[in-house]
Parts: structure tokens; C-alpha cells; sequence
């Protein structure tokens, strides 16, 4: 099977390069460093190093804890990062400075793996969520590399699709020196699908705090905003849903409110704007860099690396990826603000801590827009409803800390 799937994805090599192009398009960033795709780079290796692999932003801001301890626990060793996306590249050089070294992952072919472990030669791979590439896999095994699955997560969406791929998914989770599953239900699926020595450790987003930089930032921000005005943010909104939200804007029935929509992707951002334009509604922009006009009545989010800003900037927040059936964003990180959230429907990816956070009182489960446009109204009249909810967000994640020190105890480096 893997003998196949390794045939089939040569024959996929100009769609991969057309693909490239493609996005290219909307993300000029997408026709940078083509060739590490491939297997080759320019950077000299020198190390040593330990390889995380984030393939995109979620990804990326989730390494934050584990890179974090990473290199309080072996300071003597680098941080080796990959991505698969520009935009990952671009929040992990926000993120981190120095001792972490970033480049792309390389597609899946035995050739360009290889040339990738052979050039950096990490103590130990490190992949976060659910990434599976079995020829990468089985290459680490082959040079004693060994490899973890950490934070991860598998829906029972992603674990039917798996299921067509048994014999293939089975070599590959087996192979792994050990897997992190955020949740029991995450281990059960990991396991049907042949993994070994998975173990739950919770989620590690819990273990991110808000940076002070951030919280001063939203600060400012709101008193930008006019600390009189109620806000409502739509963070990280996916394709169709900021129409969804414009529709159902009057419905609140507040005439100073202010809503700040912060898309997930910023080759949405120029779509958005239109969009909002096209409603009739007075658009500012983030990039502006101005005090928001009194009449201004959307903010658009247009920038990168400042969602915490935006948190902690507002009133009530709606977490984007939910009304749609896009599986919802990570609420945790407006939970870890103190902000009342709101999420749709869709939450496969985000389903035990968005249960968890409901049951905590700290957020609030919304069928539609207008289910959305109700539940914001409510709260923006109940200062008091907020402050409880704002509370029970601050205690629910306090309580779902320590994720990180868990998975560190799994990782064991190759001897040098």
C-alpha cells in the first residue's frame, strides 16, 4: 500500500506545482523557497537539533508551550520548525527569535524526505495535531529518529476517512514512538487505527497565556474603539460566514455597536472588505493604524499575530469556523482573556473543550446568525451575565492547564 500511495503522489507532482501557482495568486508567499518542498535547502545544518513539525497557523501557535519547555528542558539544542503554509511561516518568525530555525516540510516522497533528515539530522521529530506522512514516518524509523504524535486530535469525520486507508494509516500511527491525544475519544480513534502507546495529555492550547504585549495592545485599542461602545468580535470567520453575520448585524438593535471581523485567512482580507461595503455598512480597516471614527461601524481585522489584542479589546467574542461546517477555531484562547464566547454549531475540531466550556458557563452554544444576533444582544444588556461568564472563561482554563509538561515526559531524544 505504501508502495502505491508513494506512485500515486509522483504522478500528483505538477498538480502540486500548479496548486503552488495557484494559491500563489491571493499568497505571493507561496512561490517562496519552492525547492525546500523538494528536499533541498540552503541553510548549512549545524545543531543539534530537535524537529517540530506545525503545518500551518493553528499549528504553529500550538507549538508555542512545547517549544517553550522544548528549550528550557535542552538548552544546548535548536529548534528545527516546519511548515506547509506561508502563513505558518509567518506567525512562528512572530512568535519566536532566536535558537529556532524554520523551513518548509517537504512533500511526502521517499527521495525528498530523506534528503530532509539527512541534511538536519534531529535527535527527535515532533508532529503537531494530526499530520500522517507515512514515507516520512517510516524514514525516521529507519535512521533511529524517534517520532511523536503530539496534541493530537482525530474527529470521527477524519477517522472514517482514515478508515478507507487502514493498512497504510495502521504502519504509519504503529511506527510512531508514541502519541499525545488531546482527548479519550481522540486515543480510542488513534488506537482503531493501529497507533501504539498513545496516551491523553490534554490540549496544549490551554498552556498558551495572553503576552502582556498583546493585552496592553487590545487595551489601547479600546479605548480607540470608545470604551462607551459595545464590541462584538468575530475572530477568525471562515468563507460565508462574514455574510451570515453582516445579515443578522441589526438584529442586535445597538446603534453604537461595533463590530470587529477578524477573517482566518488574510487572502480573505480584500474580500471581506468588499463584502462589508457592499452591506451598506462605514468600514474601517485595522492596517488604517487610526482612532476608529464614531461612525465607523465594522473594523476590519486585517492583520497577523495580534488576535489576543483583539480579545482582549472587545466585549463578547464569536469564534469563527462554527456557524459553517468548518469544525469552529480554538476558543481557547478568548476562554484565556476572560471573554464571554459564543460558538456555532460546527465544532468538530474543537468539540470536548467547546462542551466543556458550555458546561462551565463560559460560553454559549448558538444554532445561526440569528441565534448568534440574540445571544450578543442578551449579553450586551447583562453587564452582570458577562462578568460571570468572563470569570468562568479566566477558571476553565486554569483548570485544563498542564498539557505540556505531560507531553514532554513522552519525548525521548535520539543519543547523539
Amino acid at each position: 500500500m505504501r508502495f502505491v500511495y508513494t506512485l500515486l503522489i509522483h504522478l500528483l507532482i505538477p498538480l502540486a506545482l500548479v496548486r503552488l501557482a495557484w494559491r500563489a495568486r491571493r499568497q505571493r508567499g507561496y512561490l517562496e523557497h519552492v525547492a525546500e518542498r523538494f528536499g533541498f535547502y540552503k541553510r548549512e545544518a549545524e545543531g543539534p537539533f530537535i524537529w517540530l513539525h506545525a503545518v500551518s497557523v493553528g499549528e504553529t501557535r500550538a507549538a508555542e508551550p512545547v517549544i517553550k519547555m522544548l528549550r528550557e528542558c535542552y538548552p544546548d539544542h535548536d529548534i528545527l520548525l516546519t511548515h506547509m503554509t506561508p502563513t505558518g511561516r509567518e506567525t512562528a518568525a512572530q512568535l519566536f527569535r532566536d535558537g529556532v530555525i524554520q523551513c518548509y516540510l517537504p512533500y511526502d516522497f521517499p527521495w525528498a524526505v530523506a534528503r530532509f533528515l539527512d541534511h538536519f539530522r534531529p535527535r527527535a521529530g515532533i508532529i503537531m495535531e494530526t499530520e500522517i506522512w507515512p514515507n516520512l514516518i517510516q524514514a525516521c524509523a529507519e535512521r533511529g529518529i524517534p517520532c511523536y504524535l503530539v496534541n493530537a486530535r482525530l474527529s470521527e469525520k477524519s477517522f472514517k476517512g482514515y478508515q478507507r486507508f487502514g493498512q497504510i494509516a495502521r504502519q504509519a500511527l504503529g511506527t510512531l514512538a508514541a502519541i499525545s491525544a488531546q482527548t479519550a475519544d481522540d486515543a480510542r480513534r488513534l488506537t482503531a487505527l493501529g497507533a501504539h502507546n498513545v496516551q491523553v495529555t490534554g490540549n496544549v492550547k490551554f498552556d498558551i497565556g495572553p503576552p502582556n504585549t498583546m493585552v496592553e495592545l487590545g487595551k489601547q485599542w479600546r479605548i480607540s474603539y470608545g470604551m462607551s461602545r459595545p464590541v462584538l468580535l468575530a475572530a477568525s470567520t471562515r468563507d460565508g460566514e462574514e455574510e451570515l453575520i453582516l445579515e443578522r448585524l441589526p438584529d442586535i438593535g445597538l446603534p453604537r455597536l461595533l463590530t470587529v471581523i477578524v477573517p482566518r485567512h488574510p487572502q480573505r482580507f480584500d474580500d471581506v472588505a468588499r463584502l462589508v461595503e457592499r452591506r451598506g455598512f462605514r468600514l474601517q480597516r485595522r492596517s488604517d493604524n487610526v482612532p476608529v471614527a464614531p461612525e465607523t461601524q465594522v473594523l476590519l481585522g486585517d492583520s497577523m499575530g495580534e488576535m489576543f489584542a483583539y480579545y482582549a479589546a472587545c466585549d463578547v467574542a464569536f469564534i469563527g469556523g462554527s456557524l459553517l461546517a468548518y469544525g469552529a477555531q480554538n476558543l481557547i484562547e478568548a476562554c484565556a482573556v476572560g471573554k464571554p464566547v459564543l460558538i456555532g454549531p460546527s465544532d468538530y475540531n474543537f468539540a470536548e473543550a467547546a462542551e466543556r466550556a458550555v458546561g462551565a458557563g463560559a460560553a454559549i452554544r448558538v444554532v445561526d446568525a440569528a441565534a448568534l444576533a440574540r445571544a450578543a444582544q442578551r449579553l450586551f444588556c447583562d453587564r452582570g451575565a458577562q462578568e460571570r461568564m468572563a470569570q468562568a472563561a479566566l477558571a476553565f482554563c486554569a483548570a485544563h492547564r498542564g498539557a505540556t509538561e505531560r507531553v514532554l515526559e513522552l519525548i525521548q531524544l535520539r543519543p547523539s
